[in-house]
């Protein structure tokens, strides 16, 4: 039984980590806290859902494509958008950003319902050592970890990772170098958003989705950063594994209706015991 626990704490886990990388990742870089984090979770779960139920792809193509469409998405609203006030004090972008979270959220009310939907796919479960998985929940554990472990890889191995970094540690000197920042900011509020619609895609497989789940998103992004360490991608994924696990086993102690307080319990024991986060640093990581 606690095996059980322990593997379904892991599974969604690491869904959290994935939803979680992609807010933390744009703190991290353009200095912003994106409001409208938890409805590109919602607005990437629909797209997947829908192509899958309506166009009869395949879950994978489309939980790719609602990567794709949410890149976009991103990446215009930063440029049009958000590009605005990115230099402007962080009240102004939470600001700017909270309305377009109003305005998104409302949207997909009106044209998805408040009704739930989600992603029914019978593949089976296999059991593994006495603990029984679901093979599309553990397809959707795969996905979201190898898409977290491949932006890690790209933002150390490649010319647009290391830009970012490079933005993240100082946007003066990056500018300096020839990097066109703007173009460095946009791309990294587009990534975000990928990562945000590729969770969305493999949350529909465990949970049913409205946009109404879109403020809960987001509160799970804000304390799996506070636990693993705001801006880290490894501390994303700690902080997402660590809530995932302490969501199950609060469920055994506690009740599933006092999962997400004993999150956000320990979220505030770690702000005061450990500002930085388990695995965060001060500065660039």
């Amino acid at each position: 039984m606690i095996a059980q626990y322990i593997a379904n704490g892991l599974l969604i886990g690491s869904l959290y980590a994935c939803l979680a990388v992609g807010f933390s990742l744009i703190y991290g870089v353009l200095n912003i806290i994106n409001v409208m984090h938890g409805s590109f979770v919602v607005l990437g779960a629909y797209v997947t859902i829908y192509c899958t139920q309506m166009l009869g792809l395949s879950p994978i193509i489309s939980a790719l494509i609602g990567c794709a469409v949410m890149f976009a998405f991103g990446y215009l609203v930063q440029r049009t958008l958000i590009n605005q006030v990115v230099t402007a004090p962080i009240f102004i972008s939470f600001t700017l950003t909270f309305g377009l979270d109003l305005l998104l959220n409302n949207a997909m009310i009106q044209a998805f319902t408040a009704t739930p939907r989600s992603l029914i796919l019978d593949y089976g479960s296999v059991v593994v050592a006495g603990v029984t998985l679901s093979v599309a929940r553990l397809g959707a554990m795969v996905l979201a970890l190898v898409l977290t472990g491949l932006l890690y890889w790209l933002l150390r191995h490649s010319q647009m990772g290391r830009a970012i970094i490079a933005v993240r540690m100082d946007h003066h000197a990056a500018r300096l170098l020839g990097i066109r920042v703007e173009r460095v900011y946009a791309v990294t509020f587009g990534i975000g958003a990928l990562m945000a619609a590729a969770a969305g895609g493999a949350m529909a497989v465990v949970f049913p989705i409205t946009p109404l789940l879109s403020g809960v998103f987001l509160g799970k992004a804000f304390v799996i950063c506070v636990l693993g360490g705001l801006g880290s991608v490894p501390g994303a994924l700690v902080g997402g594994l660590a809530l995932g696990l302490l969501e199950s086993f609060g469920a055994i102690a506690f009740g599933p209706q006092w999962s997400t307080t004993v999150g956000f319990a320990l979220m505030i024991i770690v702000l005061v015991v450990r500002p930085s986060g388990l695995v965060g640093r001060r500065g660039f990581e």
